[in-house]
């Protein structure tokens, strides 16, 4: 049986939010819903309990409706947070309003409770720095869907606690989670400048034309993007020599020299090189467009989550 004596507290309650509810209800955690949206907030249980419906159909959630009877609305902030051990904030990238918010967070939250952030773009200094509680305070940045990608950035401020660090770790993994730890802050975490890099040399070869926007998608989703759904670079490289990594650096790290020396700048952001990728790409973001993709994706995504679940490294 599921373990329903742990509770968490999901503030914001948007797309980020629902699927955390998701993660952790399926985990056996009681969770505890609120946002300042109403109509949001309102919406929410039935968004989440659609999403645990589709993961079961892959195996990815037993018992659907026993997750949901975990969840609950909570009647405003302080009762969300009542007896929550952990708490996943998932509230606008706006800075002020994050300071506003771990603000009232760290005074409402049980002492011992670990306050963890989902932001993909601010790091924990900027809205943790004057709070008295701020050595329990970081971010744990997800992977847009949480609930279909694992992985999960923990990165802490300068004052964070090593054992905050280390006890969101085992949480994280616990509910089946991917946690890693960025060691110290740096803009953009690590999995947002992995894929910058990518993205701006994507931008800035199709911008420059030297390939078509959709084929430099095929690039990705059926050359690197095959391997990479179980290999890292390092890996990648290790097995890309005879002499693994340190072979790999010998042989090719010249040629990669001259690549770095080149590299795509900001300027790949700017007209007219912008202009120029959004008229290489042949569609139209519509509404259904998005949808049907949305929903595409979430079923791949779902599909292969299973198919790794039922490997052995």
């Amino acid at each position: 049986m599921p373990n329903s004596k742990r509770n968490v507290a999901i503030v914001g309650v948007g797309l980020i939010g629902r699927a955390w509810a998701a993660i952790f209800a399926r985990a056996g955690w009681n969770v505890r819903l609120t946002d300042s949206h109403a109509p949001t907030l309102s919406a929410a249980p039935g968004l989440i309990r659609k999403e645990l419906r589709a993961l079961n159909r892959h195996g990815l959630a037993d018992d659907p409706e026993g997750a949901m009877a975990r969840i609950s609305v909570a009647s405003d902030l302080a009762d969300a947070l009542k007896g929550a051990e952990f708490v996943q904030e998932n509230g606008p990238e706006k800075i002020e309003e994050k300071i506003a918010l771990f603000a009232e967070l760290d005074r409402l939250a049980a002492p011992d409770a670990l306050l963890a952030s989902s932001t993909s773009a601010i790091v924990a200094s900027r809205f943790t720095e004057n709070l008295k509680g701020r050595a329990r305070c970081l971010v744990g940045h997800p992977v847009n869907p949480p609930h279909l990608v694992p992985l999960v950035e923990l990165c802490g401020a300068p004052w964070t606690s090593p054992e905050a660090v280390s006890r969101a770790r085992e949480i994280y993994r616990a509910i089946g989670q991917v946690p890693v730890t960025v060691n110290k802050e740096i803009n953009g975490f690590v999995l947002n400048r992995l894929q910058g890099a990518l993205l701006a040399e994507a931008f800035r070869l199709v911008g420059e034309g030297y390939m078509s926007a959709e084929d430099l998608d095929h690039t990705v989703k059926n050359g690197l993007g095959l391997r990479w759904s179980f290999l890292g670079p390092f890996e990648t490289i290790e097995l890309n020599a005879p002499g693994g990594i340190p072979d790999y650096c010998a042989r090719y790290t010249g040629f990669y020299k001259e690549l770095a020396a080149e590299a795509a700048g900001p300027e790949v952001y700017t007209s007219p090189n912008v202009d120029r990728v959004i008229a290489a790409w042949p569609h139209q973001p519509t509404t259904d467009r998005v949808a049907k993709l949305t929903a595409r994706r979430n079923e791949r995504l779902a599909a292969l989550v299973a198919h790794k679940a039922k490997q052995t490294d």
